[in-house]
């Protein structure tokens, strides 16, 4: 994996976390909004798009760099749109992750052919 596969990843791992907590406090403002005077859905909601737009945008470019699947990459994006989606796909980010750097020292050590 090259470095520039590896930010990618990375940058989608970093925003994945914090979009499903925005997700997630954007439900919670909702449903505050309806049953008491509280309303922090614009604020939140602002928060929460512009989250969103940076994950979709690193999702691009992570799926064009390691060259996913169809699969793989609409399972990435469908796990964005979930509400608490964004800890399953840093969890499967870091362990795709690993897996990589084992494989890229497996190969430099000349371990195996991976």
């Amino acid at each position: 994996m090259d470095i520039k596969t590896a930010s990618a990843l990375r940058r989608l791992r970093l925003v994945s976390i914090p979009e499903a907590v925005s997700f997630l406090l954007l439900i919670v403002c909702s449903v505050l909004k309806r049953t008491t005077d509280f309303n922090a859905v614009p604020a939140m909601g602002m928060i929460h798009g512009l989250l969103f737009l940076l994950y979709v945008l690193f999702w691009l470019d992570a799926w064009i760099r390691t060259r996913w699947d169809a699969k793989t990459g609409i399972l990435y994006f469908v796990l964005s749109v979930l509400p608490a989606g964004g800890f399953f796909a840093d969890r499967k980010l870091k362990r795709e992750a690993e897996a990589a750097v084992m494989a890229s020292r497996a190969r430099r050590e000349g371990v195996v052919n991976a």
